[in-house]
């Protein structure tokens, strides 16, 4: 068996303690509402009928999913992602497995019955504004974690995730005014961050908001905390950026050094390809009767280079 190796880790940052602007935003349930049909382009008008299932704290990954509920039995999961992050289908795993524990126990439900009970059909989903180049629309597999390439596979979990930057999906974030004006709001912000200090970036965005019209009601009832909010947002994103970049300029380091490992092999084996040649043509010579120092003229080397062979 291959003995693995150790590698250094990079630092984790904790996201549990600090609620995000997205969450926020689609704790309200006539909000949820509107993001659900654009979703699903379904047309629910009650926002009663729509049970908010969004978890508070997971055991074992110390993490919250962002936005979750059911209604009508379908049963969505809501995540925002400012990075690309293939490991979402097992994040999600994760989730809607406490989430349909929690469901079960509620609803008093016995897995050990001889009767088939009946959950919730769910849907998994990541908004994703990053700034990292993404198709409008792909579906990301759990099974592209599983190691052991077997061909096929009894277990499967797909996340679509859907790109709301600008230009991107823009039906959809038409038909969820809140998904169109979060999406404005977080592009706004990326912006003035490279122009200005994170928290001059932020209250500027905020104050521009207000003014246009975008996501004025809620900024105006939460203004002080969706501005410390950003703050750690923006930070942990700019986190993630420099790490990303380590770890790329770890790998283009190591390519170079592979390189010249894989230059230095090749250049030794040229070389002994070249050797053999050389002497192939001084024996030939030799054996033709020509001397060393015809042979060293011929050749236009040091004549002590072909007497080290012959002698």
């Amino acid at each position: 068996m291959k003995k693995r190796t150790k590698t250094k880790t990079q630092p984790v940052v904790i996201r549990n303690y600090r609620d995000t602007l997205f969450r926020m935003l689609y704790r309200n349930k006539v909000r949820l509402l509107s993001l659900f049909n654009a979703v699903n382009g379904t047309h629910y008008d009650n926002p009663d009928d729509l049970t908010i299932t969004t978890l508070e704290g997971v055991l074992y990954l110390e993490m919250k999913n962002d936005v979750s509920c059911i209604i009508d039995m379908m049963m969505q999961l809501y995540e925002h992602q400012s990075t690309v992050n293939p490991n979402m289908p097992l994040r999600n795993l994760f989730y809607v497995s406490d989430l349909l524990q929690k469901y079960i126990y509620e609803e008093g439900l016995d897995i050990y019955s001889r009767k088939q009970i009946k959950i919730p059909t769910p849907k998994f989903v990541v908004f994703y504004n990053g700034d990292e180049e993404q198709p409008e629309r792909k579906e990301i597999r759990l099974s592209k974690a599983f190691s052991a390439n077997t061909g096929e596979t009894n277990m499967e979990l797909v996340v679509l995730q859907i790109n709301i930057n600008k230009g991107q999906n823009e039906e959809l974030k038409a038909a969820c005014k809140t998904l169109q004006e979060y999406a404005e709001f977080t592009e706004r912000a990326r912006e003035h961050r490279k122009e200005m200090e994170l928290e001059d970036a932020i209250r500027t965005t905020i104050d521009e908001c207000i003014r246009d019209g975008i996501l004025k009601d809620f900024l105006l009832k939460n203004k002080a905390e969706v501005y410390h909010m950003c703050l750690y947002e923006f930070d942990v994103e700019l986190h993630e950026r420099v790490l990303r970049e380590e770890e790329r300029e770890e790998g283009r380091i190591e390519g170079r050094r592979e390189g010249r490992r894989e230059g230095i092999r090749e250049g030794r084996l040229e070389g002994q390809r070249e050797e053999r040649i050389f002497a192939k043509q001084v024996f030939k010579a030799f054996l033709s009767g020509k001397t060393p120092e015809a042979i060293a003229e011929e050749l236009n080397v040091p004549v002590e280079e072909v007497k080290n062979l012959v002698d």
